[in-house]
């Protein structure tokens, strides 16, 4: 463990002692919890990747649920299920589609999930509410 000192805001304060009375736990127990659910584990992911994760976090509620509500489009993703389904007898070229499809799917899939995750913690409650009423 390593000891920093921060400069919080008085709100921010509040909240998070208020969840830590309710929770029963320390202050610091709960301000470190926070922190760890807000940064994304980064070990296996680009080095462009990890940048736009990182920067996401500054990103507007509304920012966020557009990428949150982001999908693949459906050519590529009519065009990944058909490679996919053929992936043993492709051809080269069909191969490096394949490739680039399911690398652009899985950095599709860890932006959503970030944004989801960064909503959720910022306020759980009106996500889902939002959901809800979709």
């Amino acid at each position: 463990m390593t000891n920093i000192t921060l400069e919080l805001s008085e709100s921010v304060v509040r909240q998070a002692d208020q969840a830590a009375r309710l929770m029963h736990r320390p202050l610091e127990q709960v301000l470190a919890a926070l922190l760890e659910a807000a940064l994304p584990a980064l070990d296996d992911i680009p080095p462009k990747l990890q940048t736009q994760l990182i920067e996401m976090t500054w990103l507007s509620d509304g920012a966020l649920m557009d990428i949150a509500g982001t999908d693949m489009s459906e050519p590529d993703r009519l065009r990944l299920c058909e490679l996919g389904l053929r992936a043993d007898e492709l051809a080269s070229e069909e191969q490096r589609d394949l490739e680039v499809l399911r690398e652009h799917y899985g950095e599709l899939t860890l932006r959503k999930a970030r944004a989801f995750a960064l909503l959720s913690i910022r306020s759980g409650k009106r996500l889902l509410r939002q959901a809800a009423a979709a």
